[in-house]
């Protein structure tokens, strides 16, 4: 493992500050290519890419951060709590997870895309169907069993304390 001199000078807090940076950078790029695409060939053409792009990313990203977390092959959902506080999205957007009974509940409270979206004056992005892919593909990595649930997504809002909600509970006959 190769290190980077500038990083090792850096204090616990810049490392920090630096983290939350690089994350919302990369939402920044997700969201600069998306526009581009969007604003030539319309908002479903960009869905598409979007759905196909985070289809591949998100079980590339958890499947590093299951390295990085040592979990193991069946992590369960408290493996999927681990991972998903590292997480790009939760690094770069206020969330919280908690538990509901036998599920674990993961809220983006306040979404920077939207955010973003709603200062430019755009319209928000339709994202159930990308956090669909996203969200389920991101548990299915960290453990087989994990189902997903959309409890709420722009457009289907059904909760205004937040962004979007998930559900995630284990199906023991997956």
């Amino acid at each position: 493992m190769s290190t980077n001199t500038a990083l090792e000078a850096l204090s616990k807090e810049q490392l920090i500050e630096l983290v939350e940076l690089c994350s919302k950078n990369l939402i920044a790029i997700d969201g600069t290519w998306f526009q581009s695409v969007e604003d030539e060939c319309g908002m479903d053409a960009a869905m598409h890419h979007d759905e196909r792009a985070w289809q591949r990313f998100t079980v590339s990203e958890a499947k590093r951060l299951k390295r990085f977390l040592d979990l193991p092959e069946r992590a369960g959902l408290d493996g999927l709590e681990a991972a998903l506080a590292l997480k790009l999205n939760t690094l770069s957007s206020a969330a919280d997870v908690r538990y509901e009974g036998d599920a674990l509940v993961y809220r983006v409270v306040e979404c920077r895309v939207q955010a973003a979206r709603a200062r430019k004056g755009m319209v928000l992005h339709p994202c159930k169907s990308v956090g669909l892919v996203e969200y389920a593909g991101f548990a299915n990595a960290i453990d087989e069993r994990i189902t997903c649930e959309c409890v709420s997504c722009f457009p289907d809002v059904v909760d205004e304390t937040c962004s979007c909600a998930w559900r995630f509970a284990i199906d023991d006959e997956a």
